[in-house]
């Protein structure tokens, strides 16, 4: 147990050092002010191009600005957070494999099991804290500013959105564990999320796919009842935790 929170406490020493812990803290941060603001400054923007509007035929008339509208901007911002923290955290193997240090860790007895733990743990983790902070600041904004209880399932809604970052990261340990690159790895995970929204546009299919749980603007308008969403939700949780398994027999057979 001792060496499993040694290495817990080096790879959030790595991600201090290489300046992704700092670079994800303020990106979600700027994500969560960002939501209630543009929603805030919509009808000021409105008013503003309203003569330039006009004059290519399109009227102008007042807007009426909710708690709505600034989580639907939290749902169409969250994505470019979880793209950015899949790309900084892509190489997270993958430098250690070029550079050996995994070679020299193992050799102090560190047993490869927990590699993947304490890796996989601290991913966890920084999303965690990265996507809840990012949610506290645009609900605390649109707490002062409007009224959030106009939206609906908003707190099952962001759950959501969560575990679908939890089963991406389990997709980017399992790829790599088996790529050597963090390319290879980007291209793994990039292809499975790809496909499960591809199969996602045929109806009979979408419910049980992971990309559902994405859909949080249908949620907090109550266009689709939170029941629909259950069964994506065990899958995902489920193939999370398949890829987590899986991604310690491999690393055990991978050759350092």
């Amino acid at each position: 147990m001792k060496s499993l929170l040694a290495f817990i406490k080096k790879e959030t020493m790595e991600q201090l050092r290489s300046g992704r812990l700092i670079i994800l803290g303020i990106l979600f941060i700027l994500l969560g002010i960002m939501n209630p603001a543009v929603a805030k400054l919509t009808p000021w923007l409105l008013e503003v191009l309203a003569d330039s509007l006009a004059e290519s035929g399109m009227i102008v008339t007042s807007v009426t600005v909710t708690a709505m509208d600034s989580w639907m901007q939290f749902f169409k911002n969250i994505p470019m957070g979880l793209i950015a923290f899949i790309l900084l955290q892509s190489s997270i193997f993958t430098k250690e494999y070029q550079s050996g240090t995994l070679v020299l860790a193992l050799t102090k007895g560190i047993q490869r099991y927990k590699v993947v733990i304490s890796k996989t743990v601290v991913l966890a983790v920084l999303w965690t804290f990265g996507y809840w902070v990012c949610f506290g600041i645009t609900y605390g904004y649109n707490a002062y500013f409007w009224d959030n209880s106009v939206v609906q399932n908003l707190l099952f809604s962001v759950v959501c959105w969560w575990l679908f970052g939890v089963w991406v990261i389990a997709l980017l340990i399992l790829f790599s564990t088996i790529a050597k690159s963090n390319t290879d790895v980007l291209v793994g995970t990039g292809s499975v999320v790809l496909v499960s929204y591809l199969l996602g546009l045929l109806p009979k299919l979408r419910e049980y796919l992971p990309t559902l749980l994405t859909d949080g603007n249908f949620l907090i308008y109550g266009v689709e009842e939170a029941a629909i969403y259950v069964v994506s939700l065990i899958i995902a949780l489920a193939t999370s935790l398949i890829c987590f398994v899986m991604s310690i027999p491999i690393f055990n057979k991978k050759q350092l």
